[in-house]
């Protein structure tokens, strides 16, 4: 199946995970990652049950604060 990630197009195996892809691509502090696909961001709880689709866009988000 072909998937978008961080704006790369590349091919994985079929019923990939989210977890599975997190893992495959190496996330930095997957504990702290926000993923969304197709735009739509998603519940981290839910990382190990959602299976990714062929031409899924997936994108690694980091919310950072800081400031005064």
């Amino acid at each position: 199946m072909k998937l978008t990630v961080a704006g790369e197009k590349k091919e994985y195996q079929e019923s990939l995970t989210i977890a599975g892809l997190i893992k495959l691509e190496q996330v930095e502090n997957p504990e702290y990652v926000t993923v969304s696909i197709n735009d739509e961001f998603v519940q981290s709880g839910t990382f190990e049950e959602i299976v990714l689709k062929d031409g899924d866009i997936v994108e690694f988000l980091y919310f950072m604060g800081g400031g005064r």
